[in-house]
């Protein structure tokens, strides 16, 4: 059965969907069955793997709101072993058609548990926000995965995340643990840098990665590609770093290393 674990944390621009889209590129690229669910409206997830979201027939939306099966909606991507569960701007409306729907926390997890026995890893690419879509995904969820940019507002806001998370484990997932935080956009040139890593692995302690996530070129370019970077430059820092990522990740989760 497949684990499923959320990529969270409401602030923007935190290195959600590029991770998201990369980590699911590295562990598909290792043999591994990998559905990447995008549950934000801005649909990045879904362009930055290549797909044309003009082109979408069925999304998340339908999945979350008209009972859609999630079979039906899924895509197969164009790089190994990954499919999609796309999303548009359709989702936009999909918080207010949520709050007086039956079942408004646990629709994802309905949904995903007809396809859950396919897949090895399902990620969810949360919105940045804090709303009833990102709780359908924590109470979906096995585990929850936070990026964490190494900037000064890093832990802006962390706390309402981690208030949320508790209210989500006793209302409705009590079993829902935490995955690990990568650090992202890291630049080891810089005493800021040291301080946010220092914080973070006080707060979070053995749940933070060894693998830190650099700034890079290659990384910012390869969306506008629809590419997950390591199939757009193999040899850049970024996918260099998201396959060192992606072994560290596999062997927290119990795999050796496969070539």
């Amino acid at each position: 059965m497949g684990k499923i674990i959320s990529i969270v944390n409401q602030k923007g621009g935190v290195g959600k969907t590029t991770t998201a889209v990369n980590l699911a590129a590295a562990i598909g690229a290792r043999g591994f069955r990998t559905l990447l669910v995008d549950i934000d409206p801005q649909g990045n997830t879904t362009s930055g793997m290549g797909i044309n979201k003009k082109s979408i027939r069925l999304s998340t939306y339908d999945i979350l709101i008209n009972d859609t099966p999630a079979a039906q909606a899924i895509v197969h991507s164009m790089y190994q072993m990954v499919d999609i569960l796309p999303a548009n701007i359709d989702l936009a409306g999909a918080e207010l058609e949520l709050a007086d729907a039956q079942r408004r926390e646990s629709r994802l997890k309905y949904a995903l548990g007809s396809v859950r026995e396919e897949y090895d890893f399902i990620f969810l690419d949360c919105p940045p926000s804090l709303g009833l879509i990102t709780i359908n995904a924590l109470c979906a969820s096995d585990t929850f995965m936070v990026p964490i940019q190494c900037e000064y507002y890093a832990l802006e806001g962390l706390s309402q995340l981690i208030n949320t998370v508790r209210q989500v484990k006793r209302l409705y997932n009590p079993a829902l643990d935490t995955e690990g935080v990568l650090l992202t956009m890291y630049d080891g040139r810089l005493n800021l840098t040291q301080q946010v890593v220092d914080e973070v692995k006080r707060f979070f302690r053995d749940k933070v990665y060894a693998t830190a996530i650099p700034r890079n070129v290659r990384l910012s370019e390869a969306p506008s590609f629809g590419k997950p970077v390591m199939y757009y430059d193999r040899g850049s820092r970024g996918s260099q770093s998201y396959d060192q990522f992606a072994e560290e990740f596999l062997a927290r989760n119990g795999f050796v290393k496969q070539q």
